[in-house]
């Protein structure tokens, strides 16, 4: 290696170190977040099944593939790949909603976390879990097949049915629904 691209190397690794995105909780949350009176392209999630009003209610947009989903936020953003996150109180009364901004129209995949200490950690025996499609779901995460939706280039609607932990092995809602 001769000196000249030994020296290019010293003086451009500590850019490509600085370019890579740091860890914190805002990751994807200015991305995500909905503006007053804006139209889309955008998820209106409704939260169905909560255990209870305490804590927060967390949504993390992912790209449609298997790869992707649910991986890292970290890793996602430094890698140019869709994440959105949004971060709300689980309100006192009435319908729970949130909205989340897609990044345009198509296919993606969707967590629903109802953090229920507001901690920012998934608590196994204590938080629920939800998913567009309202699968069935064990202890492995569910592909991302199973929890795809379309959005459009406006306003799109979906709700997500939250699952809590069931026994030793198993989430599910706190009811079925009817019907």
């Amino acid at each position: 290696m001769t000196k000249t691209l030994l020296a290019a190397l010293l003086v451009l690794a500590p850019v490509a170190v600085a370019a890579q995105v740091e860890s914190n909780p805002n990751l994807g949350k200015a991305e995500g977040q909905c503006r007053p009176g804006e139209t889309g392209p955008a998820v209106i999630v409704t939260a169905a099944g909560l255990k209870d009003r305490r804590g927060t209610l967390r949504a993390e947009l992912y790209p449609d593939n298997d790869d992707d989903f649910l991986e890292d936020d970290n890793i996602l953003i430094n890698e140019g790949k869709t994440f959105r996150r949004v971060e709300i109180q689980v309100p006192q009364s009435g319908v729970v909603q949130l909205c989340i901004r897609t990044p345009g129209p198509g296919n993606y995949t969707l967590s629903l976390l109802h953090d229920r200490d507001s901690n920012r950690k998934f608590g196994l025996s204590t938080d629920g879990v939800g998913f567009p499609n309202n699968p069935r779901l064990g202890l492995s995460k569910p592909k991302a097949n199973a929890v795809r939706f379309r959005t459009g280039p406006g306003l799109t609607d979906i709700s997500i049915r939250l699952n809590y932990r069931k026994g030793l092995f198993s989430f599910g809602p706190l009811e079925r629904p009817a019907g």
